[in-house]
């Protein structure tokens, strides 16, 4: 519940056409940026709530402050008890469930879409008349505790990925665990989480995100009357600290209950901050010519061909507020020692700086493009995520056609060239040992 990760595969996957959809949009008095697409192929509708925090966004001694928050926005306002929220959207036949990561924190239904107004002065009464009752609180507070265990202490890529990025930032907010850390969970106070609500929780701070069936003008109007009695803050969000270059390899270690150990490499890089930079595209063009299918680079020389790994994967998201790894990671196979499969992926990297790509490569991924584009031509909920990605990132949802035009534009010299970026005074190297998992359960 409090963490998803989206990048290009998203963005271009919610892809839609003008013909099949209006798509219209406006910013309220009080600073509420509002974004409607039309469509009307099922009598259904999405809402997506996306507020501008997260885990970047929190200062040491304070990690976990936006998770605990998402929690608490269920537990009721005056108006509405604590945990009838939910009840209430279920007896309408709808679903809802929120998130957080590390550049925001989003509140989402799927609802009849005659029951769109009724959900929207719901989210509306939340943004302002939250209840903080102490004895929901510390309810809560012992749930995100209990998450934590179990998607960080006791999961071997939980306790990985969060040493990674503890070791390869500087900066506070990119080294936050997005669900806290366990000492910060202890210390924090009913009071801590009501003030980063005051604080964040304000239309000026948000984008509401609606797509399905509805009349878009109409909707922009309701939306209007909803929200528009509820008062910007003051809040001026400061700019996030730059981190600083790196110089050299950083090194880590950790462990946690596993029956293999595990490796993470994760190289400092830039993510997309104007439309017309190339490296930012290059760099996802290369995950992709790494990881995604069978045919990938990882899957097909390290798991089926060698094998050296159990499994491989690389990871970068394109779209970010803060500073960006690109990420590998493994488990080695059987017999096969970390340093192998470490030695190995950095020599899929370097194959490709010293080689390049073929255009077979290129093409595959292109079409893998196009066909994910069809298929959520379907998924309302890709669509409306796709545009409150792009606006939370500070991009405007126009700019879905020519972000994917860049990406298709990828040429295979750029590709080699982000491949020759990835360079060892960039890269963070952590291994996960695997500690036992009898005594684990001996200690339980």
């Amino acid at each position: 519940m409090y963490l998803k990760v989206w990048s290009s595969a998203l963005l271009l996957a919610a892809s839609y056409s003008s013909a099949w959809a209006q798509t219209l949009s406006h910013t309220l008095d009080n600073g509420l940026k509002i974004i409607v697409r039309e469509d009307q192929r099922a009598p259904v509708v999405v809402t997506q709530l996306w507020y501008k925090v997260g885990s970047v966004d929190e200062e040491t001694g304070k990690t976990g402050l936006s998770h605990v928050l998402e929690h608490m926005m269920f537990k009721g306002t005056p108006n509405i008890p604590s945990g009838e929220y939910a009840k209430r959207i279920s007896a309408l036949g709808g679903s809802l469930n929120a998130y957080t990561n590390r550049d925001e924190t989003v509140y989402y239904q799927t609802i009849a879409s005659q029951h769109l107004p009724e959900v929207l002065k719901m989210e509306a009464d939340r943004m302002v008349n939250l209840s903080f009752s102490n004895a929901d609180y510390v309810n809560e507070l012992e749930v995100v505790k209990e998450e934590r265990r179990l998607r960080t202490d006791d999961s071997p890529s939980g306790r990985l990925f969060e040493t990674l990025y503890e070791t390869a930032f500087v900066t506070s907010g990119n080294r936050s665990p997005i669900i806290g850390s366990m000492s910060d969970l202890g210390k924090m106070t009913g009071d801590d989480a009501k003030a980063w609500y005051r604080k964040w929780y304000a239309p000026n701070h948000a984008t509401l995100v609606i797509v399905g069936d509805v009349d878009a003008k109409k909707t922009i109007q309701n939306v209007q009357q909803t929200f528009g009695d509820i008062h910007a803050n003051t809040f001026t969000p400061p700019t996030l600290p730059q981190e600083p270059i790196q110089t050299q390899t950083r090194h880590a270690q950790t462990s946690a209950p596993s029956e293999v150990p595990m490796v993470a490499l994760a190289y400092q890089v830039p993510h997309l901050k104007t439309l017309d930079e190339r490296l930012p595209y290059a760099l996802d063009t290369l995950a992709n010519v790494l990881d995604g299918n069978a045919a990938s680079r990882l899957e097909k020389n390290l798991v089926r061909g060698q094998p050296i790994a159990l499994s491989v994967g690389a990871n970068y998201s394109l779209l970010s507020r803060s500073d960006e790894l690109f990420i590998l990671s493994g488990a080695p196979a059987q017999n096969i020692d970390v340093t192998t499969l470490i030695n190995a992926l950095k020599q899929e990297i370097k194959k490709i700086a010293t080689d390049g790509v073929d255009e077979a490569e290129l093409t595959r991924i292109r079409t893998q493009r196009e066909a994910s584009e069809i298929y959520a031509k379907d998924a309302i909920t890709a669509q409306a995520s796709l545009l409150g990605n792009l606006e939370s990132k500070g991009f405007s949802y126009q700019d879905e056609d020519a972000i994917r035009q860049k990406l298709n534009n990828v040429t295979a010299q750029e590709v080699q060239q982000a491949a020759q970026y990835l360079t060892d005074d960039k890269l963070t190297q952590v291994i996960l040992q695997p500690e036992s998992l009898s005594s684990k359960g001996a200690a339980q």
